[in-house]
């Protein structure tokens, strides 16, 4: 099977699979519409169908990202917004792979992935779980829909995005990484570092069970919570690595398409999940409340959305430059 095979499988798996999702987010618009489903919805039915609404519209540009990266259609759509709904699409569900296949696998071992906390609605139903699930009461059907979605759109994603970008920019992949972008500055990079690692510290001292700056009773000690702090860690951190590659100040020689792929994926992880969960503590949706206490929440969602555009800024001009050099070469 070859590579354009394999992107054109991946990209309609992405789509179909999400196409799942989508239907059941459509069915919670409408029931909550009729004053139905569950007792959220029931006693804040406005409430509930404008997030879910939100998810609607999200599910719609993921299934079309999908069908862009398989289809013919794809490679003519404007650069810019391809690059963007991809980096995003790819920050949220991309980089949960590792997170999915390690929370599976501690599933399959029998693992206490709940902690025996009792927790209420929190950060589970405004970022991680799609936006605005209440995930309580759900059938095992709708439940099954809804992973079936995330799982297959991140799976889908991870496999077409990469080689639709070769295939569409194939100088920005070639050869070893470093030799014609080494003009990134130093200072730029030891501060992108900084912003991004500064984050990712605090969700590794939690991932590992501390809890100084988390909320009183929130449920961040639970297995799956501190594993989603742990993912959002490693991103960042292969982000960084990513950006370094790219600059030629680490591993000289390395090829370009991975720095490329660190990077980006890195970068869409801090912008996307942060930038999700920002606009969420600042507009308190229910009784929405994040893990960390506010002010910290806050301070730690902005830096990490502002570490991942400038992380995907220096990935955009490093590639660039590199596909100028190759082509002149």
């Amino acid at each position: 099977m070859n590579a354009s095979t394999v992107q054109r499988c991946a990209g309609l798996g992405a789509a179909a699979t999400l196409s799942l999702y989508l239907g059941v987010k459509v069915v919670w618009v409408a029931v909550g519409l009729f004053g139905g489903g569950p007792d959220e919805a029931r006693s804040s039915p406005g409430e509930w169908v404008l997030l879910n609404a939100v998810t609607v519209v999200m599910a719609v540009v993921g299934v079309a990202l999908g069908l862009a990266l398989a289809l013919p259609f794809g490679r003519r759509l404007p650069a810019p917004a391809v690059l963007f709904f991809a980096w995003t699409a790819c920050g949220f569900l991309g980089s949960l792979v590792p997170y999915g296949v390690v929370l599976a696998a501690l599933g399959a071992a029998g693992a206490d992935l709940d902690g025996g906390a009792d927790g209420g609605r929190d950060e589970r139903g405004g970022d991680g779980g799609g936006g605005g699930d209440s995930g309580d009461g759900l059938p095992g059907w709708e439940s099954a829909l809804i992973t079936i979605g995330f799982a297959g759109m991140a799976v889908g994603i991870a496999v077409a995005l990469p080689l639709y970008l070769r295939s569409r920019w194939p100088h920005a992949f070639r050869g070893p990484a470093g030799r014609p972008t080494s003009a990134v500055g130093l200072p730029r990079l030891l501060a992108l570092s900084a912003a991004a690692l500064a984050p990712a510290a605090l969700w590794l001292y939690w991932s590992a069970g501390g809890r100084a700056g988390l909320r009183p009773g929130s449920p961040a000690w639970e297995l799956s919570i501190r594993l989603l702090f742990g993912n959002g860690a490693l991103w960042a951190v292969l982000g960084i690595l990513g950006a370094w590659l790219l600059a030629g100040r680490l591993l000289p020689g390395t090829p370009r398409w991975t720095a490329v792929t660190l990077a980006f994926v890195g970068s869409g992880s801090l912008f996307a999940w942060n930038a999700w969960r920002l606009l969420w503590a600042v507009l308190r949706p229910g009784d929405y409340e994040p893990y960390q206490r506010m002010p910290l929440a806050l301070a730690e969602h902005t830096l990490a959305v502002a570490a991942g555009a400038g992380l995907l800024a220096l990935t955009l001009r490093a590639t660039a430059r590199a596909s100028r050099v190759t082509a002149d070469a």
